[in-house]
């Protein structure tokens, strides 16, 4: 696998948390900091994905109809 150095930023809060973790498995934080990249950007892969899906309309109307209707009410 082919690794990049970065320098990351992040609220004193999370990485706190991200140390704890590291600890807590006997771990490096550079292990859960990338293990923590690595499941964002599949998470961002996965939601660019096309989806496809196949469904039945139990009222009757088409997916034309229902795609004509607002969704909410304009601001007023």
């Amino acid at each position: 696998m082919n690794h990049r150095r970065t320098t990351v930023s992040a609220p004193r809060e999370a990485l706190e948390t991200l140390e704890a973790e590291a600890r807590r498995r006997d771990v490096s934080l550079t292990a859960v900091v990338a293990e923590a990249v690595e499941e964002k950007a599949v998470a961002i892969r996965s939601a660019r994905k096309p989806r496809v899906g196949l469904g039945r309309s139990t009222d009757g109307l088409s997916a034309a109809e229902l795609t004509g209707e607002p969704v909410a009410e304009p601001p007023a």
